[in-house]
């Protein structure tokens, strides 16, 4: 009788522990960015959100990664696809990388951090975990506008209590021969680089 009973709660153990593997949410990922995190002119496998993707499986089983770059994407723009982009993948952590455009076109550096607060409000109300990444802008733009879209990013990362990477692309902008002729985007052998940099920010957001 004793032994039916231990194997009667052995097997019952089994079954909570395969129910629960059945039942445990997927572990998503989302990358909401711009021409920067969507390849621009080079193959998408060699974009560093997709080598991510291929790191996370070797190194962090069971997380998928939704890239919901678009190239030209505005903060406004983001913010307005994120709502729907929660509600449909549920993800655990989001990665915003935007802004650039805004700076690009000189717009409102206010618009812009409103709209940023609101992306990190609304990921972090549905549960996620954000990492905030910032962006330079090109010497012409001039030294005030160019703080100014720095302290954008400090400010919110303060605030919001969010992780946050000064620059994407630290180590690999100022190198001709890993950006692009545009002088604004990487090449594919710079990728690699850039998701160097934005690994450790990231991984301890995975646990």
């Amino acid at each position: 009788m004793r032994r039916f009973l231990c194997l009667l709660v052995l097997l019952c153990g089994i079954g909570v522990v395969q129910s629960s593997a059945r039942g445990a949410a997927p572990k998503h990922l989302l990358v909401l960015g711009d021409s920067l995190s969507a390849a621009h002119n080079i193959p998408v496998e060699a974009g560093w959100v997709h080598l991510l993707e291929v790191r996370l499986h070797d190194m962090e089983p069971g997380w998928t990664v939704i890239n919901a770059s678009i190239s030209g994407e505005t903060s406004l723009s983001g913010r307005n696809r994120l709502p729907a982009l929660l509600a449909q993948y549920h993800p655990r952590v989001v990665v915003i990388e935007l802004g650039a455009n805004d700076g690009l076109q000189g717009l409102s550096l206010a618009n812009l951090r409103g709209n940023l607060a609101a992306m990190i409000d609304a990921a972090q109300h549905a549960g996620a975990k954000v990492l905030l990444l910032g962006i330079e802008l090109p010497v012409n733009y001039g030294p005030q506008y160019r703080d100014g879209l720095r302290a954008v990013y400090a400010d919110l990362a303060r605030e919001k209590h969010t992780a946050w990477l000064p620059f994407l692309l630290q180590g690999v902008a100022l190198n001709p021969a890993l950006m692009q002729e545009d002088g604004l985007h990487p090449v594919a052998a710079g990728e690699p680089l850039v998701l160097d940099t934005v690994w450790p920010q990231l991984k301890p957001l995975l646990n």
